[in-house]
């Protein structure tokens, strides 16, 4: 028998939050997210996200043993934007047992209910830039530090609980050209495009450089992602606990911002080095050596992770990703980095898909977010 219990300590979260180093503790393409950072995402006073939103954490528990964990969060403003009553689900880990599976989603649902929602859908984070979506397809890669690795019989166990595919997200490897002249026609492009829309690209030779473009680029964002699936604004308590979180991760040469005449941030790209093998050697927690294994490799880098790329709506059909593009590419060869991964791009963004058709690029992952109907229906 599967007893449910609800996270109501602090003991409790750091259960949840561990619980994953646990269940893929011999699992050689498993990333451990950052304890203190997962801690953080369920503390209200840490997280603005609970402005409008609320969540509940369960444990799984058979014969004992741990065995599972699940968070459901209710979106507000998701829900008021979209006109639905959607209940999500998020951080679902759980051993392979259809009925622990069945306990730790039973939960979400029978909370979804309780206040009204009538679907429940997932795994979502609080926002769109949380990690998201369910792994079902590239189960023998190495995960990215911004993404879920699961176990294959996931998918199966959702399926068997009636849960379907409402969309899916694609990852793909770029190898970077050998040699320059390879992206000779890609820079052209760009130069030529940055001249006809008088545009300039930003240049920055520290990451402090970056500060008075960082409320462009998130209004950037908002108004460029704001009809993509699971999108919720970021507001500006938001921004600044994503600047806090991730500023130190990234670098000046990888940071791509696109002002118009009057100064507007038009475009940007962020792209980070990958630290998948340091935050597994991090297992989880920064100190006290985790945080020299990212400092390693933030200064050594050997992969590329592509996180945003986003352009003003009314450019979005002029050639001006190409721009971007061409920036990452001049900075990842000055470097000798061969090879960059796409972080999860929605399988119907088209645009996005067609922007890597210049670059040897292949599919290499696929996440899928599932959905069920709830109430009378559904239960």
């Amino acid at each position: 028998m599967v007893e449910i219990k609800e996270v109501l300590s602090k003991a409790d979260l750091r259960k949840f939050v561990r619980y994953p180093h646990q269940l893929y503790r011999d699992c050689p393409y498993y990333v451990p997210q950052l304890d203190m950072d997962e801690m953080g995402q369920f503390n209200p006073a840490r997280n603005p996200s609970y402005e409008t939103c609320e969540t509940k954490c369960f444990l799984a528990y058979k014969e004992g043993r741990l065995v599972g964990r699940v968070a459901a969060i209710l979106n507000r403003a998701y829900n008021e934007k979209t006109g639905r009553k959607l209940m999500r689900f998020s951080r679902l880990d759980f051993i392979d047992d259809p009925e622990v599976a069945a306990a730790l989603l039973g939960a979400v649902e029978q909370y979804a209910v309780a206040k009204g929602m009538t679907a429940v859908h997932g795994p979502l984070g609080f926002c769109d830039l949380d990690r998201e979506g369910m792994l079902v397809e590239g189960f023998d890669l190495l995960s990215l530090f911004v993404t879920y690795y699961n176990y294959p019989y996931y998918p199966d166990r959702l399926a068997e609980l009636g849960y379907a595919k409402d969309t899916d997200y694609v990852e793909l490897e770029i190898k970077t050209p050998e040699k320059l002249e390879d992206a000779a026609r890609v820079a052209k492009v760009s130069d030529y495009i940055l001249k006809k829309l008088d545009l300039s690209l930003v240049p920055l030779k520290r990451m402090k450089d970056t500060k008075p473009y960082i409320k462009g680029v998130f209004g950037l964002l908002n108004e460029a992602y704001k009809d993509l699936y699971g999108y919720v604004p970021i507001t500006d308590a938001m921004r600044d606990k994503f600047v806090k979180q991730f500023f130190n991760l990234l670098r000046p040469e990888f940071v791509k911002v696109v002002i118009d005449s009057s100064g507007e941030v038009v475009a940007m790209g962020i792209a980070a080095p990958n630290l998948s093998q340091a935050c597994r050697k991090a297992r989880g927690r920064l100190f006290p050596f985790g945080f020299l294994y990212l400092l390693h490799d933030l200064r050594h880098v050997r992969e590329l992770d592509l996180y945003l790329i986003a352009v003003k709506p009314e450019l979005q059909s002029k050639g001006v990703n190409a721009i971007l593009l061409n920036e990452m590419l001049k900075s990842a060869l000055k470097l000798g980095i061969t090879k960059s991964n796409a972080t999860p791009e929605l399988e119907y963004n088209t645009k996005v898909q067609n922007q890597w058709k210049n670059y040897e690029a292949r599919y290499v992952r696929r996440r899928r977010i599932f959905i069920k109907e709830i109430g009378a229906e559904g239960k």
